[in-house]
């Protein structure tokens, strides 16, 4: 059953939710041809449901960034050294063939581990949202996963909660690497240029005033103000909430598919499952955020590799 409200039904959208937490499809609308009205209602449907979904959308790479520009403005492909198209140096190709950040090798298996993250945390003002599109997709496998921070935050204890809104955590770009050997190239060009930032374990999210968890297993090294023994025990209890399948969906994807999900609010999971030897190939853009804002009231700042947070 639709969530929908009224102004959405008069733009002839169809939103479907996905499951009783995060993700919902929005049929009935054409991203190449968007007017204000149904910007503001993908946007409104974005922050109730955290991550949204499209179909058959055949985007160029240059209509891919005219849908992002109508959101905020897109970002470089990577803060990092990872493959990006001369042309559209805002796009970073995730390919598990052709050399990019893919999350595969030519045979189709993993080179890093997959662990739940945020994107781009590392940075001192990560994206606002990231905009994927499905441009070669495997016949079956690959499916992406997302979680929904907020419910993951609401759903713990008030004791907990009242702990950890104190809390400030470090975020560093050291992926985990699986069997301990990423690809040589691109392991020296994700961490060619060290890039540290300290978030609130906690954040207050801009637009609609929730508290989210701000901590994920793939960029997370360490809680500030406690001890690493210590520190390993909240974060892996928070870990253990955040991937808690009841707060979470999962999208198959197909040929032309679109995902846009609020990066404040939301961690996903790369998929580890295409069938070996099988092509793989999306396009995503990111779209700049802010500051984040913690529920103490305190702002993320850069350690290393950023420009310090304003106050």
């Amino acid at each position: 059953m639709s969530t929908i409200d009224h102004t959405s039904s008069d733009l002839g959208l169809d939103v479907r939710p996905m499951s009783g937490h995060i993700g919902a499809e929005i049929h009935g609308v054409d991203l190449r041809e968007l007017p204000p009205e149904a910007v503001t209602a993908i946007r409104s449907t974005l922050l109730e449901w955290k991550v949204v979904f499209f179909r058959n959308q055949p985007l160029t790479q240059d209509e891919h960034l005219a849908f992002a520009r109508a959101f905020g403005e897109p970002l470089p492909g990577h803060p990092t050294l990872l493959p990006a198209f001369p042309d559209h140096p805002e796009i970073l190709l995730l390919d598990n063939q052709a050399g990019g950040a893919g999350g595969g090798n030519k045979t189709g298996g993993p080179m890093i581990e997959s662990r739940w993250h945020t994107d781009v945390t590392f940075m001192p003002e990560p994206p606002m949202g990231s905009i994927l599109r499905g441009v070669v997709v495997p016949p079956y496998g690959g499916d992406t996963q997302w979680t929904n921070l907020v419910t993951a935050y609401d759903e713990l204890s008030l004791e907990v909660r009242s702990f950890i809104d104190g809390l400030h955590a470090v975020h560093h770009n050291d992926l985990p690497i699986l069997r301990g050997e990423m690809s040589g190239e691109l392991a020296q060009q994700f961490a060619a240029r060290p890039l540290r930032s300290v978030h609130p374990v906690v954040r207050v999210h801009p637009e609609t005033g929730e508290k989210a968890l701000f901590v994920s297993p793939n960029f997370t090294s360490h809680i500030v103000e406690l001890s690493r023994k210590e520190g390993g025990h909240v974060l892996a209890m928070l870990y253990e909430q955040l991937a808690n399948p009841a707060y979470t969906c999962r999208f198959r994807w197909e040929p032309d598919s679109v995902a846009f999900w609020d990066n404040r609010a939301t961690a996903h999971l790369v998929p580890t499952d295409v069938p070996k030897g099988m092509h793989r190939s999306m396009q995503r853009i990111t779209i700049a955020g802010e500051v984040p804002l913690g529920a103490d009231g305190s702002r993320s700042y850069a350690l290393v590799g950023g420009e310090p947070a304003e106050a």
